[in-house]
């Protein structure tokens, strides 16, 4: 008898937002350029980009307004970004058009299976992960992205000396990701000595929602670690 499959925990909820009008024109019209439509293969980016420059993968950019603020500050770099929510997509697609920014791709879909299937090993520079679901619930945490198998999966596909840099408002799941981090023989923290967060990368912009939260007398963490 065959064995079920388990299901597979997923770290994300797919709300079926409705896109504007603007979000769908830019999904018609410039996806097939900056879009990278679903496949087996694993990505080529000196293909994909037409250059050798260094490659930032950004998992869940949201409605993508920083990742284009980075990409437009640093044209030096590739930036490639997973977002499985579709107006989040259509949204900067419109501002790569707007901006006419040339270093960004995106892919519309779980960013968990695309680095494990397309992302080869020891191809990326950095990795972002920006404000997560933070599963605030404890019968939920185990739906957290930032788990053991998850960060060694991110640490085969960064080059030596590649940078993982994680963010989050919640106090509790920062502390969990410092732990889980700090427990990875392939990560060391870039912590200024004696205290367990960085100071936030001027290069990594304010969203509004943390703007707004910082007026508010939120908290923000920041967590810089580095490929061993």
């Amino acid at each position: 008898m065959d064995t079920p499959k388990l299901r597979e925990i997923k770290s994300f909820v797919l709300r079926q937002g409705r896109l504007t009008k603007a979000q769908q024109q830019a999904i018609d019209t410039l996806w097939p350029r900056y879009g990278i439509d679903a496949g087996s293969s694993l990505l080529d980016f000196a293909q994909l980009f037409a250059n050798d420059h260094p490659v930032t993968l950004e998992i869940g950019f949201g409605n993508g307004e920083s990742l284009a603020e980075m990409a437009k500050a640093s044209p030096e770099r590739n930036f490639v970004g997973i977002e499985v929510h579709t107006p989040g997509v259509g949204h900067l697609l419109y501002l790569i058009g707007e901006q006419q920014l040339s270093n960004i791709r995106l892919l519309n879909t779980d960013a968990v299976d695309i680095i494990k299937q397309r992302i080869a090993l020891q191809s990326l520079d950095r990795v972002q992960l920006y404000f997560p679901d933070p599963w605030h619930k404890k019968r939920h945490h185990k739906r957290r992205i930032v788990q053991a198998d998850f960060v060694q999966m991110i640490a085969e596909r960064l080059k030596p000396q590649g940078i993982f840099h994680l963010a989050t408002d919640w106090e509790d799941y920062a502390l969990q990701m410092a732990d889980v981090m700090n427990a990875s023989s392939a990560f060391k923290s870039l912590a200024p000595d004696g205290t367990a967060f960085s100071p936030r990368l001027t290069e990594r912009p304010l969203t509004k929602f943390e703007q707004r939260g910082l007026k508010l007398g939120h908290g923000v963490w920041d967590l810089l670690y580095q490929r061993v």
